[in-house]
């Protein structure tokens, strides 16, 4: 079977939208599954439906990487995106056709094209997801190496080549995983400008200015939204699809169907990226602040507050927690009743996303394992969950029942009949008798294996009161402290799924 490329794409069949020639427009520092199921995807349907007119260029963050497949398959792999909306289950394929090639900045002569695209007119946006370890200051990273070592670096370099060239600036989207990642990535690459002062001579203070004048350059601190679980692993279903595409792709890439994609920035954004003019969920909005809270103590808050119990409950996987009335209708009532009131967004779009919520813990397609959402509960507890109480309590000037409920889940899940204390953490054993592992910090699990012999009422004062846990002491707030221990009697005297009906 011939390898996908635009030859074979038309002897297959396929008539979807394909752009063979554009500019290229993007620069794109990545190349894997994510960026290609969320940027590049969003790219193709901008160019089918606003005639954006672009092609990205990927590069290869690291020396192993997928440069040489991408350039052999022209640029070309099919995506499929699965999961539910609104309770409808959609398996949908598309050939995304907008990167142009790849470029291995680490080959002979790789980090000279770079720096050639980066002196393109052509060139107008610039995109990364180099991992939330990606936007750090090395100092070993140097002006003449080829490439500089870390991200940041490579970006300066890129960055005075146009001002070199006497080019407009660009705009910078930061997709990575921290909180203010194109604050972050411009505080970088100022600091590679200090470290290259003398390097940068009589262009210093020039370049220092144009890369800080938000008229030529603009960091775009982003969030993004949407879970790529990336390569089908099962042989047979890629030997299946590759028959019923009539080509061989070795770049399949497969994201859930829900997609959201928050920009910081001016207004005149959304002309110049044609995004919102081609129907998609890309947001250009003056703080991305409000829309993190929103995916924290919606979506990950939701599941930190059902997952723990869901397991408890006897189940493995989130979507058949979807499938028990009592999880769900808890889980829908935490996030309605106690989570969006706390929220300084339009109502009814967090009504919307907290109903996409469902449709997304429900995806067919995706074996989403409690246990591994369970890692680091404590400090996810905090991060997610805890904020809404107290907004909640302050509010309302009583207890959050479903979001106390989870607290009791929290503790319950974590000293569960605990049999030791090993090297891979804290092993416990649920009701049904299947033992599991909790990782989290080691001091967590010491507290917990320290207080195992505990009654549940010094179990619970315990944990309230641990200021390094939760940054405070929670049983000053009235009345918790009985109503989280009511509820971890109820989970261990009756059961888990007692006590989720008991929130309803």
């Amino acid at each position: 079977m011939a390898q996908l490329n635009y030859e074979v794409l038309k002897a297959s069949g396929y008539d979807g939208f394909v752009l063979k020639d554009a500019p290229e427009k993007v620069m794109q520092f990545g190349e894997g599954n994510f960026l290609r199921a969320f940027v590049d995807y969003f790219i193709d349907i901008a160019n089918e439906k606003a005639g954006f007119n672009a092609k990205a260029v990927l590069l290869q963050p690291i020396a192993p990487g997928l440069a040489e497949i991408i350039n052999k398959q022209e640029g070309l792999y099919t995506l499929y995106l699965r999961g539910n909306e609104k309770g409808v289950k959609v398996d949908e394929k598309r050939v995304i056709s907008s990167c142009s090639r790849a470029i291995n900045p680490y080959a002979e002569q790789g980090w000279d094209k770079v720096l050639e695209l980066a002196r393109s007119k052509d060139l107008e946006i610039i995109v990364s997801n180099t991992t939330e370890a990606g936007i750090v200051h090395e100092s070993e990273s140097k002006f003449d190496q080829n490439p500089p070592v870390s991200f940041p670096a490579k970006l300066t370099r890129v960055l005075y080549e146009r001002f070199k060239a006497g080019l407009n600036g660009v705009i910078i989207l930061s997709c990575e995983l921290i909180d203010n990642n194109g604050k972050e990535l411009l505080k970088c690459v100022n600091a590679y400008i200090e470290d290259w002062k003398d390097v940068l001579g009589a262009d210093y203070a020039g370049f220092k200015a144009w890369v800080n004048d938000a008229k030529q350059n603009i960091f775009c601190s982003t969030l993004v939204d949407r879970i790529v679980p990336g390569r089908i692993r099962d042989a047979e279903e890629v030997k299946k699809l590759n028959e019923i595409n009539k080509y061989e792709d070795e770049l399949i890439d497969v994201g859930e169907v829900f997609g959201v994609w928050i920009i910081e920035g001016p207004a005149e954004l959304e002309d110049r990226l044609p995004f919102k003019k081609a129907g998609l969920p890309v947001h250009v909005v003056p703080d991305v602040t409000p829309y993190k809270k929103r995916k924290v103590r919606i979506l990950n808050g939701a599941h930190t507050g059902f997952v723990l119990g869901g397991y408890l409950a006897g189940y493995n996987i989130v979507r058949d927690c979807m499938n028990d009335n009592a999880i769900r209708d808890y889980m829908n009532k935490m996030l309605y009743d106690e989570v969006i009131p706390t929220l300084p967004l339009d109502k009814q779009d967090l009504k919307d996303f907290a109903a996409a919520v469902q449709d997304r813990f429900n995806n067919p397609f995706v074996n989403h394992e409690l246990l591994s959402i369970s890692l680091n509960s404590t400090s996810k507890w905090k991060a997610r969950n805890m904020p809404s109480f107290i907004e909640y309590v302050n509010n309302e000037k009583k207890l959050p029942v479903c979001l106390t409920m989870s607290l009791a889940f929290y503790i319950a899940f974590y000293s569960s009949n605990i049999q030791e204390l090993n090297d891979k953490g804290l092993v416990c054993k649920r009701p049904n008798g299947d033992a599991y592992t909790i990782s989290d910090d080691r001091w967590a699990l010491e507290f917990f294996n320290a207080h195992k012999s505990d009654s549940p009422d010094k179990l619970v004062k315990a944990v309230l009161s641990n200021t390094q846990m939760w940054d405070q002491d929670l049983t000053k707030i009235a009345g918790f402290e009985a109503e989280v221990l009511k509820d971890l009697k109820l989970i261990r005297e009756q059961c888990a799924l007692a006590a989720f009906k008991a929130c309803l």
